[in-house]
């Protein structure tokens, strides 16, 4: 997807980290109750250190709705968060992104001609009024109004398992009565939730929307009950068996946890199976002392071993990949924007049109009547 921001002046490049603070705090004095800062997990702790509130995409958005006196919520995380918090929240606030290139590699592995195309390819080898579309947080917002206006639901890594059984379950049983699932943008997720539900794979098959049909012949198509889209967190996937094997032979006693984005092999091998926020409260409830190894994101696991000294916590990828579009967000772009408007102009606002906004409301709150 094609995002246009442009060079910061100079004064925020070659400022030194001090008088980024000094902006970035004056800013938000100025500011006071108008601003909201929002960090998301994965963030820098340059950043992270002015968060008003910090947790995954979905939960930062519900926080900024239910803060109504904030007039502007500044969003440090990538584009389809930002765009989730202007669903959410009210007319008056306004959602700011410090940096429109901030954007998501899974998200941008399915956009809307894609789907729409793949939907229509199916419609001519099954009937999709028993297909539902299910589409991971990790999307935009055209998707996310996609799945509203064709009976489908959001879901989060937290509440996937939930979802898909409402999607498959009779609807005189309080489900959506589907026989398919169309789950996009995360493989990962889609396999993992799958397996955790019973399926096996033979019930499952990746479409890849760069092959007709999705690179399947009509017989597949009519047998499975899960198409996975051929989408993936460049993070997660990095992450490997042989990670997992090395960490346990040098830590028998060792803990590891994995996030559900990861490939199945690795979640096979693993203690605790969950979301960012599963992760954070598994390493909350680990005894003093314990050993941890973390298939997720670099910043998040650097963050949990300095809050938590007493335990040895590490990375599972030795060469630590951080989120290389979240790694965007930084001190000098948070101070751009802050600066802006504490002058009285608003940079980088995200907008949904409402249409799209309505729609994907709609399957916002599917998704948190299943849950």
């Amino acid at each position: 997807m094609l995002r246009l921001q442009g060079p910061l002046p100079e004064r925020y490049t070659t400022a030194t980290a001090e008088q980024l603070a000094e902006w970035i705090g004056s800013a938000k004095a100025a500011l006071g109750r108008r601003v909201l800062i929002l960090g998301h997990h994965y963030q820098r702790d340059e950043v992270m250190a002015w968060a008003d509130a910090r947790g995954d995409s979905f939960g930062l958005s519900r926080i900024a709705a239910a803060r109504s006196e904030a007039e502007f919520i500044v969003f440090c995380g990538v584009h389809f968060m930002a765009e989730s918090a202007d669903i959410l929240t009210a007319p008056h606030q306004q959602v700011l992104l410090p940096d429109l290139n901030a954007g998501c590699s899974m998200a941008d592995m399915a956009d809307i001609d894609e789907v729409e195309e793949a939907w229509d390819q199916l419609g001519r080898v099954i009937d999709v009024d028993r297909l539902v579309p299910i589409t991971y947080m990790n999307s935009s917002a055209a998707l996310k109004a996609f799945v509203g206006d064709h009976g489908g639901a959001v879901c989060t890594s937290s509440n996937a398992r939930a979802v898909l059984s409402w999607a498959l379950r009779p609807a005189g049983a309080g489900g959506a009565g589907g026989d398919k699932v169309l789950f996009f943008p995360d493989q990962h997720l889609g396999r993992n939730t799958g397996y955790d539900l019973g399926y096996t794979s033979d019930d499952m098959a990746v479409w890849d929307p760069r092959l007709e049909r999705g690179g399947l012949d009509e017989a597949t198509v009519k047998a499975v009950t899960l198409l996975l889209w051929k989408g993936h967190c460049s993070v997660h996937q990095r992450f490997s068996p042989e990670h997992v094997r090395a960490f346990r032979q040098e830590h028998p006693e060792g803990i590891v946890l994995v996030h559900p984005e990861c490939a199945h092999e690795v979640v096979e091998l693993a203690d605790h199976v969950g979301s960012t926020d599963a992760i954070i409260r598994a390493v909350n409830a680990a005894p003093p002392g314990s050993v941890i190894g973390i298939a997720t994101e670099i910043h998040l696991v650097k963050r949990l071993a300095d809050e938590h000294p007493d335990k040895q916590i590490s990375c599972l990828d030795p060469l630590v990949c951080p989120c290389s579009t979240m790694f965007r967000i930084d001190a000098p772009h948070l101070a751009w924007v802050l600066e802006g408007l504490v002058a009285g102009e608003v940079r980088n606002r995200i907008t949904v049109d409402d249409r799209t906004a309505a729609a994907a409301r709609v399957a916002l709150e599917r998704m948190l009547a299943i849950t």
